[in-house]
Formats: C-alpha cells, structure tokens, sequence
C-alpha cells in the first residue's frame, strides 16, 4: 500500500509539489515594477483633474435639470392659477370663453393661458390629424 501522509487540510494549501520538488509558499502576484515616481506622479495628476472634470460636467447637468423642473413647475402653477380662476368664474355663474372654445371644438383659434403644459400638446397633436 502508498504511504499516506495525514496532515491538517490548511497545510495542503501551504506546501505543494512541483516536478518531484517541494515549493514553499512565497509571495504571490505580481512583482511590483520600479515605476518612475516622476511618471507615477503626473498620472495622478491627470488622474485628479478628469474627476475634476467629470464631476464638473456633472454639476452643469444636475444644475441644468433642477432649472427645467423648476420652469416646469411654475408653468403647471400658471395653469392651475388659471383653473382656479375658471372655477371661480363658473361659481359665479358665468362660463369663461375658454372652456366655450374648448368645449365647441375652437380649441385653436382661442390663445392659452397657461404657457404650455398637457393643454399644447394636446392641440398641436390634433392639428396634425385633421
């Protein structure tokens, strides 16, 4: 029968046979080459300003986004100002020629009020149809 050698199981990992050799663990990976630390240097430099840069580019978008949502709300509060006003109207009883307009179909030939927002994209999707 072959001799058998009972050792710990995290000693197989330590010594390993190569080519009838006995390998003792050393360092692994690789060797760390002799960087020139002028070259080393300047990559880091380069290094800092592209995250200088990217971090700018992405200030400039955040920036960008807050003032579209930003114009965005003042034009949905400009039309609920307006549906305010049409509400109030129709409590009095009078019906604002507006909704006459939209509701006899002459949604285009009356001017809006409310600078944009579902009302436009509505219209200029039905004049193409027609």
């Amino acid at each position: 029968m072959a001799d058998i050698i009972m050792t710990a199981p995290w000693r197989l990992a330590a010594v390993q046979m190569v080519a009838g050799k006995v390998k003792k663990p050393g360092k692994r990976g690789r060797k760390p080459a002799k960087i020139d630390l002028k070259a080393k240097l300047e990559r880091s430099r380069q290094s800092a300003r592209e995250c200088r840069a990217r971090k700018k580019l992405r200030y400039q978008y955040l920036e960008e986004l807050v003032s579209s949502k930003e114009r965005a709300i003042c034009a949905l509060r400009e039309e609920l100002e307006m549906y305010k006003q049409w509400c109030s109207a129709m409590d009095q009883g009078k019906i604002p020629s507006e909704i006459k307009a939209l509701l006899t179909g002459d949604e285009q030939k009356t001017p809006h009020h409310g600078g944009g927002g579902t009302k436009s994209s509505k219209s200029n999707k039905n004049s193409g149809q027609g």
